[in-house]
């Protein structure tokens, strides 16, 4: 089995989804740390332009966005299972609700009310989100505050209501993953976070089983060590273009793939498959050969490159 290998860096929210999944799974795995503001030239040579962290990268396969990286890390070691009682579907689309609302107030409060956030990152985030006014931060606070608590107590209830260690039973799951990334980020990023939390005593005891979940086996590598690994492998047999009535697109395009919510970074090359759940494209590189980059299809678009 070819090595796991997290492109990241730790105080990553979205990266700590991934790290808990290898918890969960107890696998082992390689982390690659990357800055955490452009440029980031090592990670970037992968991606074709990708910047968001994590990456996982597998040979000379690389996976944007933590949908996806769940999803593949799912199918290449289904025990124990991310879904344990089924609904992948619900437990997806719940991506949207602790990406969006949960997270989005508990960033800004990350940023406006941490002080030992370098300057650097600052600029960077003001520039790249674009959810908030970050022009007016503190005026912002009590708004970002009451968003958080009122995402909270949707989870406290939930949390009463099943009865259970866990939202889907009495294993975590990547439904525990989605509702605690935000949870962990106000826990590690915000100074007045245990005041914030304190209403919600079934999160507090739900959030010390989930940091008892750990984050697998851990290895550190550098940059050079996994571009070799690109280098020196290659990348999985594509899936093909399916059949769709509402686009035009077949196995071989030039095609870009971008976000569409931020981080407009456009990464090209041919397109080897597309469905409703997964856009592939190949690119060659003269440092790595052919490197394929995979993204998840919601929240992506596609374009035809000219």
């Amino acid at each position: 089995m070819s090595t796991l290998i997290l492109h990241h860096h730790d105080p990553s929210p979205f990266a700590e989804k991934i790290r808990l999944v290898f918890g969960l799974k107890g696998l082992d795995w390689a982390s690659v740390q990357v800055p955490m503001v452009m440029p980031k030239p090592d990670l970037t040579l992968l991606t074709g332009g990708y910047r968001k962290a994590p990456v996982l990268q597998i040979g000379a396969d690389v996976y944007c966005d933590t949908s996806l990286i769940a999803r593949e890390l799912e199918a290449r070691h289904p025990e124990p299972g991310l879904f344990p009682s089924g609904h992948t579907g619900l437990a997806y689309a719940l991506a949207r609700w602790s990406d969006k609302a949960f997270f989005e107030p508990g960033a800004g409060l990350s940023m406006g009310e941490n002080e030992g956030i370098p300057e650097e990152i600052l600029e960077d985030r003001f520039k790249f989100f674009n959810f908030m006014d970050f022009g007016n931060i503190e005026a912002e606070m009590p708004h970002c505050y009451a968003q958080f608590q009122a995402q909270a107590q949707l989870l406290e209830d939930e949390l009463a209501a099943t009865g259970s260690d866990y939202l889907t039973g009495d294993a975590p799951a990547w439904v525990d993953i989605l509702a605690y990334f935000p949870v962990w980020m106000a826990n590690t990023n915000i100074p007045r976070a245990a005041e914030l939390l304190e209403p919600f005593s079934a999160i507090r005891g739900w959030s010390a089983r989930m940091e008892a979940t750990g984050r697998g086996r851990r290895r550190d590598i550098d940059a050079p060590e996994a571009h070799a690994i690109a280098r020196e492998a290659e990348p999985l047999q594509a899936g093909g273009v399916a059949p769709n009535p509402f686009h035009e697109f077949g196995a071989g395009d030039a095609v870009s793939v971008q976000p569409d919510d931020y981080g407009f970074d456009p990464v090209e090359g041919r397109l080897t498959a597309l469905d409703t759940r997964r856009i592939s494209i190949e690119r060659d590189t003269p440092e790595l050969g052919t490197v394929a980059v995979h993204f998840p299809r919601s929240g992506y678009r596609v374009d035809r490159r000219s």
